[in-house]
This record gives C-alpha cells, structure tokens and sequence, in this order.
C-alpha cells in the first residue's frame, strides 16, 4: 500500500500479537510458525537482562551439531522466545517423519521432551506461542529464575541443551544456587550458567551452548576451574570460534560455540577447533546476506563453490564435524579447522581460545636490495627529466 510504513515490533508489541493469536486456529502449522519467526526476527532490541536473540542460521547449526533424537529430553533454561526449541522440532520432524506415528513417542513428543525457562514474562507469552504455533501441544515453558536455589531440584533431568544464555544482568548472589557456587563460586552470570548447563544433564547428555570468548581464556580461579572441569571431568567435544558481528545490531561480544558431553568421568581425548570466518550475512549492522537464500545456512539446498564457502562456512562447519574423529585428526593447526590433544590443553592452563592453538604461516617476501631500489629511482629520476626538457623544447 502507498504511502504505509512497517514498524519493527517490540517484544510488548510482539505480546499483543499473541493476543491476537491465540484464537487463531492452528490447521496451517507451516505457514503461520513460518510468519511468527519472521516477526520475531524483526525484534529491534535486546532484553534488559542481557539477553538478545540469537540467529536462526546458529540455531540450526547447533541443533544440526547436536542431532536431536526422538527419545531425547531438550532444555533451554535461558528460552527467550524458544527458538532453540523450535528448531529441534523441526528438526526431528524433518529427520524422523516417524515420531508423530509411534503413539509412545507422539507421546513425548508433544507432552515431555520440550523444556524452556525464563524470568522475562513477555518472552515466555512469546515462546509458548511460538512452540504451539510450530505444532508442539503442550511444551514445558514456564517461568524460572534458573540460577536460583528454589530451581536446583532438576539435576540430571535432561539429554540435551541448546542455549545462548545471558551474558550480563542482574544476579542476586545469595539467592544463586548452593550446588552452582560449590562448582564455580563467581558472580559471572555466564560462568553460573556453564555449571548449570553441567548440573542439568544426564550421563551421557549432551550441549551445544553459546560462551562469551572471556570463558574461553579467562584467567580468575573460576574460569580456569570450570575449563579444567569440561576438559577432565566431562568430555568436551569442540569449540567452534563466531565471528564478531553474529550478534549485531544487538551487541558486538565476541562468542563461540561450546560442544560437550556429560561423563562425569572425563573422555576428553582431543578437542576439535573451528575459526568460523564467515555465516552467509554481512558482519555490520544491517547483515545482509551475502548469498542467494538457496546458498545460506548450515544445509544449503545448492552447493557452494570455493568463492562462496569463503562468504558462508556453516556447510563446511557441519562436514567437517562429521569428521572430527577420523580426517581433522590430519590437519594442520595452520588450517580452519584441526584438533589438539587434551594434554597441549592442560599444558596451557586450559586456555580454550582458538588463537592459542592456531598457527599463522607468514608468506616469506623477498625485497630487492637497497642499492638496486637507489638505481631504479635514479633512472626514473633521469627519465622524468628527460621528459620535462622535450616538453619545454615543444612550447617554445
């Protein structure tokens, strides 16, 4: 329409959405999750409590990384809007067509796999809205301070977590979970939800989860003790380096990927490193995508040539984790992406930065002699000259 203007929705104006939607009637599963997602990339601001939403294209290439499977048990305890649980939704309807014909896993499906928690009300109307529209019947979101003590009664409830926790806000300490403070005693929010993320899982459970670069390599006791836990208790799997502007416009933090596995027995043997260069969008404010859409995300439906791996890594992020264990095992620190063995990482206080690992090959340049460069001048030098005198000589 002539003349009309699109404003771009706040999480309030997103609750009256849900309003709107809630008597909508749900036939169309597809078209109407498709619509809601689409409005709540359209968020223009981060929360209060240092929460912004993560892209979609991350959240499919974690849940691409983690491979939810129809028995697991999936928490986000920082769900915002649900995204994370969302796409792993899709992800197994996609994957295994099935689920929705065995009645035991139909089952759990629709009534026990789905569990995201938040302290933001509006998120929380926002999320529930967003699972019920992607077709999910009754999924556990609901409102929980998951850092606090009245919380810590679920130890070891869930198989899987998908998260981008808060990486500021408020805390009130004393309130925070005794079991977290005796893992990592700190008041970095991001450090608590590390621990909690541990506490959460079940034997054998695995996370995919969003760190700020400061947990990789930050040298407080609380840092170093809770890397020295993933590496020796637990089993960490990978740590795949963001780039910088993933997260604008809402904030320019440097972040990673953490890959791990519960054990509580270690198993750490190598940990796989990926230096995520680019994610298909312009690493500026407006991220634009760089590609055409068949081109964009973690499973493209074209393939892409050299050129355009360069502007998209997500394709080769997933194949080459497919491998980490047999082919990266080969490849050279200097490359995008290799392995290191747990004992370089303990010999390094268990810094888990990239860059700490990586090699840089500085391409040898010869320059020509001193002397030769003086000649080289001087015959310019004679040259212009030269030139200037015929010029005179032809005005006269």
């Amino acid at each position: 329409m002539e003349g009309a203007r699109f404003t771009i929705p706040t999480p309030s104006m997103l609750s009256k959405v849900v309003d709107l939607l809630d008597n909508v009637p749900m036939e169309n599963r597809d078209t109407k999750g498709d619509l809601y997602e689409y409005m709540l990339g359209k968020i223009a601001s981060a929360g209060q409590n240092g929460q912004f939403r993560t892209p979609r294209h991350i959240i499919r290439l974690m849940v691409e990384l983690t491979a939810p499977q129809p028995t697991d048990t999936i928490c986000d305890p920082a769900c915002g809007t649900a995204g994370f649980l969302v796409c792993a939704g899709e992800h197994l309807r996609e994957h295994h067509p099935n689920i929705l014909h065995d009645e035991r896993l139909k089952q759990h499906f629709h009534h026990g796999m789905f569990h995201g928690f938040d302290f933001d009300n509006v998120m929380l109307r926002i999320g529930s809205m967003n699972m019920l529209l992607h077709g999910v019947e009754n999924p556990d979101i609901r409102y929980r301070d998951s850092l606090a003590q009245e919380n810590s009664s679920d130890e070891e409830a869930y198989t899987l977590v998908l998260a981008n926790p808060p990486f500021a806000g408020s805390l009130d300490y004393e309130n925070t979970a005794k079991d977290l403070l005796q893992i990592v005693k700190t008041k970095k929010t991001e450090l608590l939800f590390v621990a909690l993320f541990m506490r959460l899982l079940k034997p054998g459970g695995r996370a995919a989860v969003i760190v700020p670069d400061g947990v990789l390599f930050g040298s407080s006791k609380a840092h170093k003790e809770l890397r020295r836990m993933l590496v020796e208790e637990q089993k960490l799997d990978a740590i795949v380096s963001l780039p910088g502007g993933v997260f604008k416009p809402y904030a320019g933090v440097s972040t990673a990927i953490l890959l791990f596995t519960k054990t509580n027995s270690g198993g750490t043997d190598h940990v796989w490193f990926y230096d995520m260069q680019a994610d298909g969008w312009s690493l500026d404010d407006k991220r634009s995508p760089l590609l055409s859409e068949d081109k964009l995300g973690p499973v493209p439906s074209a393939g892409l040539g050299e050129d355009e791996h360069a502007r998209n890594n997500l394709p080769d992020v997933l194949a080459r984790w497919q491998e980490r264990n047999n082919n990266e095992l080969k490849r050279s620190r200097t490359e995008q992406s290799f392995c290191v063995p747990k004992v370089d990482i303990a010999a390094q206080g268990y810094d888990l930065s990239l860059n700490r690992y990586k090699k840089v090959v500085h391409e040898e340049v010869e320059h020509r002699p001193p002397k030769e460069i003086l000649e080289s001048l001087a015959k310019l030098e004679a040259e212009i000259q030269q030139g200037m005198t015929e010029l005179e000589g032809m005005l006269g």
